[in-house]
């Protein structure tokens, strides 16, 4: 603090300080304008985003095979009615493993089955491809498309069998999923062989000797597949166009309707005692009636299929973990046994 000293005038001293006060508050309010100028010409700066990290979509892998002897074979008109065949060394014609993708009648490809264990056991190998539902809107209901590409298939297949060295009477099928449902379709379907036809293939069979599946849906009955397993979601897709039976609700709401589709392509409604014999494998212990962790591969599917076999006189072998007198652990022991039996 500045001391005055005794008989300093203190209008002198105001005198003295007011130009640098003045002057202060002058640069002060220059400064604040300056800034408020500023201000309003610039952009606002948005601010800075961490930048996102991509989710990588995991791409499928699929087992590393041999050659095929026939690769990418045509059975149809569409561009996905095509099969590989690897042919097993034999000197007398071969059991066959056919095998059906899976994918929800809607992805997949014929790249998924290992054909390694099968051509050692002497045992060929079809692997096909098939039109999905989203290429078959046309068709009516839409899951007639993949399940008769499956049979043209069978039957093209059976038409090779003398130049392919193929036995033809012991043509077992697999798959998962929906080439699982479609295996057993298969499997229960009275044959599909029209003997006036003037095309030699139609005229072939399309019953087979066998079926091993994993995590198949035995039923398209929305009705028994609530009652199974209440959180039940899956197969509206497979009668309606688009998003027509998306919700589950909307399917049961519309199962008087299509009753007639849901009895000809539900595996459980076509059982009869003529049949062969089948094989379900799933990964996890049935709970009939309770809600699952993957309702739409639950083994309650099995469950209800081994019953109605069973009281049909159809001999079906279900597996999954703790279940009861399993013979074959898994979907390829119980085919390389059955096969060559």
């Amino acid at each position: 603090m500045r001391i005055l000293s005794k008989g300093t005038n203190f209008d002198t001293v105001w005198a003295m300080k007011v130009p640098s006060v003045f002057l202060s508050c002058l640069v002060f309010s220059l400064s604040i304008t300056a800034m408020a100028a500023d201000t309003s010409t610039k952009t606002p700066v948005a601010p800075v985003k961490a930048p996102a990290v991509a989710t990588a979509k995991k791409k499928k892998v699929y087992p590393v095979n041999p050659t095929p002897t026939a690769a990418n074979v045509r059975y149809g008109e569409h561009e996905r009615n095509v099969f590989d065949f690897w042919q097993a060394k034999s000197d007398s014609p071969t059991p066959l493993l056919f095998y059906i993708h899976g994918g929800g009648w809607m992805g997949g490809d014929k790249a998924g089955i290992a054909v390694e264990p099968f051509l050692k056991e002497g045992i060929s190998v079809v692997s096909i491809n098939y039109r999905y539902i989203s290429q078959a809107q046309e068709v009516v209901p839409p899951v007639k498309a993949p399940l008769h590409d499956a049979a043209r298939a069978l039957q093209f297949v059976r038409s090779k069998a003398k130049e392919w060295n193929i036995n033809a009477d012991r043509i077992g099928a697999s798959g998962g999923s929906a080439g699982a449902c479609s295996s057993l379709w298969l499997a229960f379907h009275p044959d599909l062989a029209d003997p006036s036809s003037s095309d030699p293939v139609a005229k072939e069979s399309t019953r087979l000797f066998c079926a091993a599946v994993n995590g198949a849906q035995t039923t398209l009955d929305p009705v028994q597949m609530r009652e199974w397993t209440p959180n039940s979601r899956y197969g509206g897709h497979a009668f309606g166009k688009g998003v027509l039976y998306k919700e589950f609700d909307a399917f049961e709401a519309a199962r008087a309707e299509i009753l007639p589709w849901i009895e000809e392509y539900s595996p459980y409604a076509l059982v009869s005692s003529d049949d062969p014999p089948v094989y379900l494998n799933y990964t996890a212990p049935p709970a009939m009636g309770q809600e699952q962790k993957d309702p739409t591969h639950t083994s309650n599917f099995g469950v209800k299929l081994q019953e109605h076999c069973q009281a049909n006189h159809v001999t079906c072998d279900l597996v999954y973990p703790g279940a009861p007198d399993v013979r074959y652990k898994t979907s390829t022991e119980y085919l390389i046994a059955t096969l060559k039996k």
